[in-house]
């Protein structure tokens, strides 16, 4: 079994890394396999950063011998950014085995580090909170074929009632934070939802069980039905719930944090 040369790259983030050890080793990025040893943190408002680390892994001994002409492979040697060059006698993992995930031999694609960050920054928030729970992040479906694809974070664990406080005040505030650590990590906004315990899950289905009851007392009566004061994104939920239905139009008014929606009989 032939030992494989390996070179172990410490860098800011996973791409430094590996434009690193490329340029190192001088070889095609499809000449060896990219092993994530530690994705790296931006941490909080950059506190409690910590820089990635992957391992690339030369494929074929030929492609080894071919890195620096009259280096010997077998001989560790130092390299730059806190790189080491070693040789590894245990083979790669044969496909389809558990030992070692696809996404450990690769880049994060980007999607994946938009959730790294989502995943991350709620954690970290929660940990100042002393609130213990688990985070789960995915991505949701768009509204419409205009909206971009959100990033929804689900919290769950015991007694979470303080994560959403009084008409999910709480819930929002975290929301509203959460977007934007996350947005300034990535140099860009992104749609986040956030959820605890399925509370935005549960809400989102009265709401729509109310919009259907409301719009067919209007069609009946002939007369408009005014909902309860709403945020905005429970009046969307109301709009987007009847905007199909031709027997009524949706309006809102008045001024927040009082704002309506009305439900009109066409």
């Amino acid at each position: 079994m032939e030992n494989r040369a390996t070179l172990e790259v410490i860098a800011p983030t996973v791409e430094e890394a590996i434009a690193l050890g490329v340029n190192e080793l001088g070889l095609p990025e499809d000449a060896f396999e990219v092993e994530i040893l530690d994705p790296g943190s931006r941490g909080l408002f950059g506190i409690g950063s910590r820089q990635a680390r992957v391992r690339l892994i030369v494929k074929t001994k030929d492609a080894t011998e071919s890195t620096t002409p009259g280096k010997q492979p077998e001989t560790s040697q130092p390299s730059p950014a806190g790189s080491t060059l070693n040789t590894e006698g245990e083979p790669a993992t044969a496909p389809g085995k558990d030992s070692q995930s696809p996404a450990e031999m690769k880049p994060l694609p980007d999607d994946d580090i938009t959730l790294h960050v989502a995943r991350e920054t709620v954690e970290e928030l929660l940990e100042r909170m002393k609130v213990k729970a688990t985070v789960t992040v995915y991505h949701g479906d768009p509204d419409d074929d205009q909206s971009r694809t959100p990033v929804n974070v689900d919290i769950n664990g015991t007694d979470l009632s303080i994560l959403i406080g009084r008409q999910a005040e709480t819930l929002n505030a975290l929301q509203y934070i959460s977007s934007l650590i996350v947005g300034k990590e990535l140099g860009h906004s992104i749609p986040l939802i956030i959820d605890v315990e399925n509370y935005r899950k549960r809400r989102q289905q009265q709401i729509r069980h109310l919009a259907r009851r409301m719009a067919e007392q209007a069609v009946k009566t002939g007369r408009r039905q005014v909902l309860e004061p709403m945020p905005a994104n429970e009046r969307r939920i109301v709009h987007i719930e009847l905007r199909d239905n031709p027997q009524v139009k949706t309006e809102s008014v008045g001024e927040d944090p009082r704002r309506k929606v009305t439900i009109v009989p066409r």
